[in-house]
């Protein structure tokens, strides 16, 4: 049988064989570089597209206080890597990066819009700049009348929160209608600002009154004292009340005659409060009664609201790390426009209580303060062992939420490695 040739075959000159094997080798190097660059090259020019995000949105810088990371980028087009770098410039909230800039709301407001007729821009209204938020309960019906209609007055936005469930019996005031109104049974304002104020929610709010229900304001001007309070550069401020007329708990509250503002009280102790304290209760601190907070102090303060401590027990001396700056400076009490604190028990309180008919029948005959309420630790008023309410049972649970609050706050500030003490 004849033997068939092989398809190819080396020649069989030595020289002529080896120069084969050299091309044959170079071409596979050629082939293996040509595939593994493809793949290397594949990462940096095609960058997956999920969820109809781009490459671009996706390196955008998140914006601060949000958490977020950015795929690194390596393009060589100059024009790409000019546009990348400017996307990774852009302060893009957390979760928009799917759309367009320009359309993208980072805020809201409680400014209420019309079912229909003609569209308008959506831009708060210029009067109300300031907000208003106060827990009601339909007993104490006139006195909110009248504090609400107060801030109406110089154009305030105003949000009721609803502890008694009760908002039908609102209807009958004419501004009623014109008001937020939250509800939810047997809850503290702490509880409605943690859930429904929001930072974003109220960001196009120059300033929040987070105030109780039980104050009077026959002397009070919230136009004048925003006035006054940025003339004085205070971020987190409280008006005085008036000694004569109303329950104080703490001197640094009370009302000084002659005075525009005032941040400290003194003692005549030497180991008490001087010229030279700088940390509460002597200065730096305000009663949660009537705090009025700035914007930026009012985002800082949110924080601090615990969900689950409703009292806020303990936070009025803290306050003081939320005053963007120097709290000796920033954090005080105004003398020129005063309140009168009427000390109602509310929440808890009794439950056949009648409804005030003015406001003036309410006042007190005199200050009830006492040796320990002139001090910083809250007064505690013995319950009476005729009223059947729970009001001793709140008392006691804003206690213990005092001590909690102590605990975490102690425990924080040992955990967290990177924080400083701006005081100390």
């Amino acid at each position: 049988m004849r033997e068939l040739s092989p398809i190819f075959s080396l020649p069989s000159d030595p020289k002529t064989r080896s120069c084969l094997c050299s091309l044959f080798v170079t071409a596979a190097l050629i082939c293996g570089v040509y595939f593994t660059g493809n793949v290397f090259l594949g990462r940096d020019y095609k960058i997956p597209v999920r969820f109809g995000m781009s490459h671009s949105l996706r390196s955008a810088k998140p914006c601060r206080h949000e958490a977020s990371s950015a795929m690194d980028v390596k393009v060589n087009d100059t024009k790409k890597n000019l546009q990348t770098s400017k996307c990774m410039e852009n302060c893009r909230p957390v979760g928009s990066e799917p759309l367009p800039e320009g359309v993208v709301c980072k805020t809201s407001n409680l400014e209420m819009q019309p079912l229909w007729g003609p569209l308008t821009h959506n831009e708060i209204s210029k009067h109300q700049m300031n907000l208003l938020a106060i827990p009601v309960g339909i007993k104490q019906k006139e006195l909110v009348n009248q504090i609400v209609k107060t801030f109406l007055d110089d154009d305030f936005g105003v949000m009721l929160f609803h502890y008694d469930g009760v908002v039908d019996e609102w209807n009958d005031l004419e501004w009623s209608r014109k008001v937020i109104h939250v509800s939810a049974a047997n809850q503290t304002k702490w509880w409605f600002a943690k859930r429904f104020l929001h930072p974003n929610i109220v960001a196009e709010y120059d300033y929040i009154f987070l105030w109780d229900e039980d104050l009077g304001v026959e002397n009070f001007h919230p136009k004048r004292y925003i006035s006054i309070v940025k003339e004085e550069g205070l971020e987190i401020s409280q008006p005085g009340l008036d000694p004569r007329q109303s329950e104080v708990h703490h001197r640094i509250t009370m009302r000084r005659r002659n005075s525009k503002v005032h941040r400290r009280f003194f003692t005549s102790n030497a180991n008490g409060c001087n010229n030279n304290s700088s940390a509460p209760p002597c200065v730096g601190w305000v009663e949660m009664m009537a705090p009025v907070f700035s914007k930026a102090a009012w985002r800082c303060a949110w924080f601090m609201i615990q969900n689950d401590l409703i009292h806020a027990w303990g936070l009025d001396m803290k306050l003081g790390y939320c005053a963007q700056g120097d709290r000796t400076k920033k954090v005080g009490v105004v003398d020129e426009e005063y309140i009168y604190h009427l000390g109602l028990p509310t929440l808890g309180g009794d439950s056949h209580r009648h409804k005030l008919s003015s406001p003036e029948l309410s006042l007190p005959k005199k200050s009830p303060m006492d040796s320990k309420a002139m001090g910083a630790t809250p007064s505690v008023h013995k319950p009476d062992n005729n009223n059947n309410n729970n009001r001793a049972e709140v008392r006691k649970r804003s206690y213990d939420e005092m001590k909690a609050f102590d605990r975490r706050w102690k425990r924080a500030t040992e955990e967290d490695e990177c924080w400083v003490d701006p005081f100390k």
